[in-house]
């Protein structure tokens, strides 16, 4: 039940501001996440770990650039499985690595993933594999104006 406690509520400026500072970057110590929030880095740890009791932090990553690493296309496709596979659909998505991100959604389309891939010769051999088994509607990444990020933090709530 202490889950429920914190989900969505609970927050204080000090959770806010330590939120922000490992979203911006989750290699700070305790120590510098202390200084920024005008604490000791005991506390800190503590507030750290309570944060990840509960389930707000869930685990602390990296950010990589897919272009430096030699995907200079990404693109997002909608995946409507044929009848009958959309399990099957969801297992094949698994499986290959280039499908960085899929969400399972409501309406016409079961599946909106996103793809990291060299070029468009690799982007048309990944959705052939996913064509027997699903219809796919694909539009290439021109940019992100809007990367990842937080959803606004309930302070206090």
């Amino acid at each position: 039940m202490k889950t429920l406690q914190m989900k969505g509520a609970g927050l204080d400026a000090v959770d806010v501001a330590l939120i922000e500072a490992l979203t911006e970057n989750a290699r700070l110590s305790m120590r510098d996440l202390a200084g920024r929030v005008g604490m000791s880095a005991p506390s800190v740890t503590e507030r750290v770990r309570r944060l990840e009791d509960v389930g707000v932090l869930r685990g602390f990553t990296v950010d990589l650039d897919s272009k430096a690493l030699g995907y200079g296309l990404q693109a997002i496709v909608r995946i409507k499985p044929l009848p009958g596979q959309l399990h099957k659909v969801e297992e094949l998505i698994r499986k290959i690595p280039q499908f960085v991100e899929c969400d399972k959604v409501t309406g016409e389309d079961c599946f909106i993933a996103r793809l990291c891939v060299a070029d468009i010769d690799s982007l048309d051999g990944l959705l052939d594999a996913v064509a027997d088994r699903a219809e796919t509607n694909t539009a290439i990444v021109k940019a992100t104006p809007v990367p990842r990020r937080l959803p606004p933090l309930p302070v206090g709530r």
